[in-house]
Formats: C-alpha cells, sequence, structure tokens
C-alpha cells in the first residue's frame, strides 16, 4: 500500500467512522482512525471489524495528541467525524461539548496547519444540519440549504456552528481545503442505541422476540429528514474529491414524524397499532426541541453527483432487520 492514499478519521468507533472505514478501505485507502484512550471499550470491536485500519490514540481535547496524529498517518485526507454527538445529552453535559465539539474542531485544524500539512491535507469537517434548529421555516417544503440563516436549540447544535464557522475561517484565512457537510440524520444498523432510531428499531426487536414489553420515549412529533448513513459518507468522500473546498447539504428531501417511524418499524414485525406498545416518559424530554429538519441537497446532487440511495421505508427495514437478527442470537446465548 506505499502508494494508496491516506485517510485519517476522527471518531473512527462511531456509526459515520465505520462506514467511512469501510467504504475507504473498499476504495483502496490506507486508513489510519483516532481513538481515544487505551482502554476504550469499543477498541476491539474495531479491531476485530477493520483489522486493516491502523488505530492511532488520541483525543479532539489534546492539540498534542492530533499533531501527533497527523503526523503519524501524514494524510491525504482527514474526516474529523468525532464529536460529542447525542442532542439530549448535550444539554446535560454542556460544558464537555464545547469542549470536544466546538473547540475539537479547533484543535483538528491546528495540527494540520502547524504540521506543514495545509497544502497536502483536506479536511472534511462533520456539521449538521441542527445548527438550523427549526426555527425561520419559511419555505415549507423548500428544505433547509447551505444559503439557511442558522439558528441552534442546543448546546451540540451551537456547538456545531462554532466547529463549522472556524472551519470557513481556517479556509478563508489560511487558503486550507476544508469542505464541510451540512447533514441532516442519517442512521442505520450501526447507530448507538441511545439514538431515537436504533432504540426504536433494538426495543421492536426484542419486543418481537419477548425480551421486553414495551419502549420509553419522548416527544413524537418532530420530524426529521432521515437517510441512510452509508449513502452520507459516500458524499463526505465527494467533497474532498471536488476541487474546490465548499459547504454541501446532505439530505433526502423528505421528512418523516417519530410517529412514522414506529408505524413502519412495528409493521415489520407484524403489529399495525403501536401505541399499546410505547409509553412516554418525561425524562426523554427535551428543554427546547426541534420540530422540524428538511435539507435541499439539490447542490451535492448537481455539483458532487450524489444522491442517496436507500429510501425511507428501506432504511426502516434494514434497521429492524440486523436488530432482530442481534436479538436472535442475544436470546440464543443469553
Amino acid at each position: 500500500m506505499a502508494n494508496a492514499r491516506r485517510a485519517l478519521i476522527t471518531g473512527i468507533t462511531g456509526q459515520d467512522g465505520g462506514h467511512l472505514a469501510e467504504q475507504l478501505l473498499e476504495k483502496g485507502y490506507e486508513v489510519f482512525g483516532l481513538i481515544r484512550g487505551q482502554n476504550n471499550p469499543r477498541r476491539e470491536a474495531v479491531v476485530a471489524e477493520f483489522p486493516d485500519v491502523t488505530l492511532i490514540e488520541g483525543d479532539l481535547t489534546d492539540p498534542t495528541s492530533l499533531i501527533r496524529a497527523v503526523e503519524t498517518s501524514n494524510p491525504h485526507e482527514l474526516y474529523n467525524l468525532a464529536a460529542v454527538s447525542h442532542v439530549g445529552y448535550s444539554f446535560k453535559n454542556p460544558t464537555l461539548t464545547a469542549d470536544v465539539t466546538a473547540k475539537g474542531v479547533l484543535n483538528v485544524l491546528e495540527a494540520v496547519r502547524v504540521t506543514g500539512r495545509s497544502e497536502t491535507t483536506k479536511v472534511y469537517q462533520a456539521s449538521t444540519s441542527e445548527m438550523f434548529g427549526g426555527l425561520d421555516y419559511n419555505r415549507p417544503g423548500a428544505g433547509y440549504n447551505e444559503d439557511s440563516l442558522f439558528h441552534p436549540r442546543s448546546p451540540y447544535g451551537v456547538a456545531k456552528l462554532y466547529g463549522h464557522w472556524i472551519a470557513k475561517n481556517y479556509r478563508e484565512s489560511y487558503g486550507m481545503f476544508v469542505s464541510c457537510g451540512i447533514l441532516f440524520n442519517h442512521e442505520g444498523e450501526r447507530r448507538g442505541v441511545e439514538f431515537v432510531t436504533r432504540k426504536i428499531t433494538h426495543a421492536v426487536a426484542r419486543i418481537k422476540l419477548g425480551l421486553q414489553p414495551n419502549i420509553e420515549l419522548g416527544d413524537l412529533w418532530p420530524k426529521r429528514d432521515w437517510g441512510y448513513a452509508g449513502d452520507f459518507v459516500e458524499g463526505m468522500w465527494r467533497m474532498l474529491q471536488h476541487d474546490v473546498a465548499d459547504d454541501f447539504v446532505l439530505a433526502t428531501g423528505e421528512t418523516h414524524s417519530i410517529e412514522e417511524f414506529l408505524t413502519l418499524a412495528f409493521t415489520e414485525i407484524g403489529i399495525d397499532d403501536w401505541r399499546p406498545y410505547v409509553v412516554q416518559n418525561p425524562a426523554f424530554m427535551r428543554p427546547a426541541e426541534v420540530d422540524i429538519l428538511l435539507g435541499d441537497p439539490s447542490k451535492a446532487e448537481s455539483v458532487l453527483g450524489w444522491k442517496r440511495e436507500v429510501d425511507f421505508p428501506g432504511l426502516v427495514s434494514r434497521m429492524v432487520a440486523h436488530d432482530l437478527r442481534l436479538a436472535e442470537l442475544q436470546r440464543t446465548f443469553a
């Protein structure tokens, strides 16, 4: 792999990191992954799934470790996916969220700059639709695009907005190739069970097999633009293959409520009415909720040639199928 392109992924243990590592390895890349801590409980899983990925210990809050990671990997492409990425968690831990999700971006960019890789390393910054906040939504059906106003409604969204703007600042100030992907909700079988979509499919599978009686959720009315994470990481890669660094919205152009997700998930196990199995728990209600998020991916489609492949029913179906297989294995070896 002496002549292979090299990529460094922060957040290698997360959903997007897994999908991206898989796709880059298939494309012939030499892949490095930043992993936090010697005793990271996810290390073993990453090593088992991706034995060809070289893991480097580091932390977004530790600039020295990031400099070492950049020097070790000498990447052609750096994908900054690491973050405190759960919106609800960010309300409970706003300081940590700011340190990792906001200031961590600055630390990554500085590591590239001070090591002299500014002209040889293209950087992808994972921005988010949560920066829009669901407010000022005066174009029903049109969706947010790259020029829409930001109004984040959570510590996570605020931290991501800082990361987004500091990335643009380094692009403009130092001429660095830094592209920001403003990604709307993207889910899949690698999603953590603390996120509502995977929480639902995980519970639905266990309900089907008699392993739990119900599922506890918060608000059911919010609508999101939900796509498949595997499709979205392809868009990340395409951004760094483009000749010019820029910002791109990745979305499906459709919006669906949590109730719709529940309906499709329970239908997959032969249950038409999910209401007897769902308990609304005030503990899962957020201090400020985003009503609706709908993206306009037309720029990514026209400039990058990117388009989602998995539709909403297909997304729910593959997640339920995965969790059914997982629950069956757990029941077998319990």
